[in-house]
């Protein structure tokens, strides 16, 4: 997401800090509205599914089992190039246009949040808490996803030290892989 809004802004040296603020806070309320309205109709999906037996504890596993095999590289995955083309066809510019985009990359999101995401998501669809549980729960996921999003969009010098966290992607990204595999085994013991 951080390079995403980062080439919204254009990178531009010009464009006045609060402006940049702005546009990146407007951004992740787009993100925060497709992540609720994802938390609602995993809720009723949950419900009509009949959410809170132990099958729901096995898929939760199941998918914290698939995500982090994925993150530690064993299995591979990418995103549908349908929704990456939706993404790229976003043009408008200003605080519309930083909404829109913010609206479908929610959909799209990237490779260090879906995974998370699609944990959340087949966790909601688990449990019997209702439709305002799962946007209340998505809300704050969208929440915490937005405080670097915001952050990177409005200070540019935040860009420069980036590169240098690049190095320590793989390791996170096992790390986090290996976390899920853990939270895997933990739904397992619950079920």
């Amino acid at each position: 997401m951080i390079p995403l809004i980062v080439g919204y802004i254009g990178g531009s040296k010009d464009l006045p800090r609060r402006r940049a603020f702005w546009i990146s806070l407007v951004f992740s309320i787009g993100m925060a509205v497709t992540f609720t309205l994802l938390g609602v109709i995993a809720a009723v999906v949950g419900g009509l599914l009949g959410g809170g037996t132990r099958v729901w504890y096995y898929v939760v596993a199941a998918v914290c089992f698939i995500i982090g095999l994925q993150m530690i590289g064993v299995l591979r995955f990418s995103v549908p190039v349908w929704m990456e083309e939706l993404r790229d066809k976003v043009k408008a510019r200003g605080l519309p246009g930083a909404f829109l985009l913010g609206l479908v990359s929610g959909l799209v999101v990237s490779q260090c949040a879906t995974p998370v995401l699609a944990v959340i998501l087949t966790y909601v669809m688990a449990q019997q808490s209702g439709v305002a549980y799962g946007a209340a729960l998505l809300f704050l996921y969208a929440l915490g996803c937005a405080v670097p999003v915001v952050l990177a969009g409005t200070f540019a010098g935040v860009l420069k030290n980036l590169r240098a966290f690049g190095r320590w992607n793989d390791l996170i990204n096992k790390i986090g892989g290996v976390l899920l595999i853990l939270v895997g085994v933990y739904f397992l013991w619950v079920a």
